[in-house]
């Protein structure tokens, strides 16, 4: 074990302190993909101080539907004790200049779902504020599901700043009533986790999209059916199987779970790939978001409209042989044998 991994914390349901959040109005910032799950958990929890600050929207109504008073972003903030600050990373530097930083009091907290806007001095909070990270490791939805089935989920905590002399009972406390503690929390700072969660996005993610498209299009060449294809990939739900072992027995221990031919065939190939230049592409990567280039890129792309972003979006939903076999799949196993 190295030096950085033996200081890494990690918290659980028996950190959390009773009545760490007594008192304390809570504000959340945004109700949308994530900020509803956790207003909507820390309601279930107990929490009964809690006002949504939000932009007229469609997520107002759905505020209001779900029993919330909204008001403007400014008015949620005024006399908040706590602000969950639940915004697109990109927009979050604009609204908290404008809108969030005149309002807060002295020794009231600020929370981020996400360290992106910290980690990358995208904005600069007041040094008399609680500053405090509490990143779920996983989407709003599944984080709502999770905290009602009883299992919670985890996520990334740290204290960018203390200024009230209770931040940390404020982050646990949070971190409690939403659920997090309940499968637990590792202590990582804004920057670490903001390089971490782009590194996977832009190298994982990447490569294993760009792996099954191409898998897609060599196996279809070859005169697979593209039916075939996609169920082999990932509708068969084997490869969640994979992924569900790496997280139960490691993932280099669930390389035993795999049949002689898989093992081999996937080791010299992987061999053959550590020898082409995809590692350093990688690492090129990596190295242009730790200097925070890509930050600085993505927000000019907001400030031109979103151009690449909206390509990206338009072809995701548009047509591709892809998504014809997923939907051919799945309507020909529903079908009756007087459809076929």
């Amino acid at each position: 074990m190295t030096e950085t991994q033996s200081k890494v914390r990690c918290f659980n349901a028996a950190h959390a302190v009773a009545g760490a959040l007594d008192g304390e109005r809570i504000a959340i910032i945004g109700y949308g993909h994530l900020g509803r799950p956790i207003a909507l958990n820390l309601r279930d929890s107990g929490c009964r101080s809690i006002i949504i600050g939000n932009i007229a929207d469609d997520y107002v109504a759905q505020a209001k539907t779900d029993g919330f008073d909204v008001v403007s972003i400014e008015q949620a903030t005024k006399g908040a004790d706590i602000v969950m600050i639940m915004l697109p990373d990109e927009v979050i530097p604009e609204v908290y200049v404008e809108a969030i930083a005149p309002h807060l009091s002295p020794r009231s907290a600020i929370v981020f779902g996400s360290g992106y806007t910290l980690g990358y001095d995208l904005i600069k909070p007041s040094k008399d504020l609680d500053v405090l990270l509490l990143a779920p490791r996983m989407a709003g939805e599944n984080a709502r599901q999770r905290f009602q089935a009883g299992s919670g989920f985890y996520a990334y905590v740290s204290v960018e700043n203390e200024a009230s002399g209770k931040a940390w009972k404020r982050l646990l406390g949070l971190a409690d009533w939403i659920g997090v503690l309940r499968a637990g929390a590792v202590e990582l700072s804004a920057r670490k986790e903001a390089d971490l969660d782009l590194l996977v996005e832009q190298t994982l993610g990447a490569t294993l999209g760009m792996a099954i498209l191409s898998t897609f299009d060599i196996g279809v060449d070859a005169g697979i059916p593209p039916e075939a294809m996609v169920l082999e990939m990932y509708m068969s739900e084997e490869m969640e199987t994979v992924w569900r072992a790496f997280r139960t027995e490691g993932f280099m221990r669930a390389s035993n779970a795999h049949g002689p031919t898989a093992m081999y065939g996937g080791f010299i190939r992987t061999m053959a790939l550590l020898g082409t230049d995809l590692p350093g592409k990688l690492r090129t990567t990596f190295n242009e978001i730790k200097s925070g280039a890509f930050a600085t890129q993505f927000q000019a792309e907001r400030k031109a409209g979103y151009p690449m972003l909206k390509a990206a979006q338009a072809m995701a939903m548009g047509e591709h042989p892809i998504t014809e076999a997923e939907d051919s799949l799945r309507a020909r196993l529903a079908s009756s044998p007087t459809d076929s």
